[in-house]
């Protein structure tokens, strides 16, 4: 048992990142790339895409979890929505101006998403994120924004996590604060006096690396009413949780509304397209901003779009996502109990993180993880993930299974196991 794990072959994957090398630096860069995961045994190519599945370049196929780490509600390839984006793409995407999609999808958004009288669209969440820290200074002349730390907002040069390349004045006027802590943020606020333009917050806590948390109402309502009262600007990052806790803004949840709103991942299930969402107070703020990009405005995306509203509009995708989300972590919770593991699941049950308690230097996550990835299950050691629409009971079952084997066999080989060799580059990130 104690070399249990299972050995898919990743020939392929490894030809393709041998090359990908000589002309990409490192390979890989951002998020999707895999170097501080188990080296050896996550793919970084695939193939293809169905339902609730991925195909790596070697014809593995796996359960998947990180839903292209967001993008995925409704399955890979859904049907109705490739359609539209087909149809609009044979018609016409890029073109010389936007299409009636862009006023449809706008009409639609406004009108599912409360505190929301306008709407702009983009490509990414950094596009989002960044159009929205210039609506909050053009609307208030002011230049002191407060984010919580650890928090991701994107990867421009003012709020990219590692900041080689980055000089001070790009991350200038920042303040940051504890999430949840209301003394740390009115600290922030104080420092910030009446140069605040705006407050970032996000609807639930989901850092990397540690155990995601909700949100105090306490500290939500002082975001609301420090902005309230300095005519500053609440902004709510929703690019990760969008639409996968609530069919209106997830900060309804917290009892408070933004000013602005920012989206992504889901909009056009997996087809590239963000927005930012605002309130009439700042429409004025919005008109004055000069921001663009030459496909931003593309159709096809847009009509992926406004049928991903109608179906979150009127699908019980939400309803399934939380009853199967339940069913995952009460059954992985029984099958770590009993294996002895002190098994942490942390944050929405829609967007699970998997931890282990007393694991410092995650050894036990990083073998846990291989030996799901070996039994054909993707889940991530330190990223929330994702459930989407296509899952069904039987992958519920199929994951509890896996986690079972999975579980048994880090308890054959968890003496021998040493601290992963990615720790150093993943504690350097950590620490910053």
């Amino acid at each position: 048992m104690k070399n249990s794990l299972i050995s898919y072959p990743l020939h392929h994957d490894e030809q393709l990142r041998a090359r990908a090398r000589k002309v990409i630096p490192n390979g890989m860069y951002g998020h999707l790339s895999t170097m501080l995961l188990p080296t050896g045994r996550v793919p970084q190519f695939f193939a293809r895409g169905e339902g609730a599945y991925v195909w790596d370049t070697d014809g593995n196929r796996y359960l998947d979890y990180m839903c292209a780490y967001g993008p995925n509600l409704f399955g890979y390839g859904q049907p109705e929505v490739n359609a539209a984006f087909v149809e609009q793409m044979q018609a016409g995407d890029v073109l010389t101006g936007p299409g009636p999609a862009m006023v449809d999808l706008a009409e639609n958004m406004t009108g599912m998403i409360g505190h929301a009288d306008w709407a702009m669209f983009c490509k990414d969440g950094t596009d989002a994120s960044s159009i929205a820290l210039m609506i909050a200074r053009a609307h208030t002349g002011r230049r002191k924004i407060i984010r919580a730390r650890r928090a991701y907002h994107g990867s421009a040069s003012w709020c990219t996590p590692i900041r080689h390349g980055v000089i001070a004045e790009d991350t200038a006027h920042q303040i940051f604060c504890d999430y949840n802590d209301t003394a740390s943020l009115q600290a922030a606020i104080d420092e910030a006096g009446d140069d605040l333009a705006a407050i970032f917050v996000t609807p639930f806590q989901h850092d990397t690396f540690a155990p995601q948390a909700m949100a105090d109402p306490a500290y939500m309502r002082l975001a609301r009413d420090a902005c309230d009262r300095l005519d500053a600007v609440l902004i709510a990052d929703e690019i990760r949780c969008g639409f996968r806790l609530s069919r209106d803004s997830a900060m309804t949840l917290n009892g408070v509304a933004p000013d602005l709103s920012t989206w992504g991942k889901v909009l056009a299930n997996g087809h590239p397209l963000s927005a930012v969402l605002g309130s009439d107070r700042l429409r004025a703020a919005a008109a004055s901003i000069y921001v663009t990009g030459s496909y931003w405005y593309g159709a096809a995306a847009m009509a992926a779009a406004n049928v991903t509203m109608r179906l979150i509009r009127e699908t019980p995708y939400l309803e399934k996502l939380s009853r199967l989300g339940e069913a995952l972590r009460t059954g992985l919770d029984e099958v770590a109990t009993r294996h002895g593991y002190a098994f942490q699941q942390t944050g929405p049950v829609e967007m699970p993180l998997f931890l282990f308690e007393g694991d410092p230097d995650m050894r036990l996550g990083y073998r846990w993880t291989t030996e799901m990835l070996a039994r054909g299950i993707y889940v991530h050691p330190w990223h929330n993930m994702f459930l989407n629409d296509a899952m069904t009971e039987d992958d519920i079952a199929q994951t509890i299974a896996a986690a079972n084997e999975s579980f048994a066999a880090l308890r054959q080989c968890e003496a021998e196991l040493t601290a992963p060799p990615e720790l150093a580059i993943l504690r350097k990130m950590v620490d910053h």
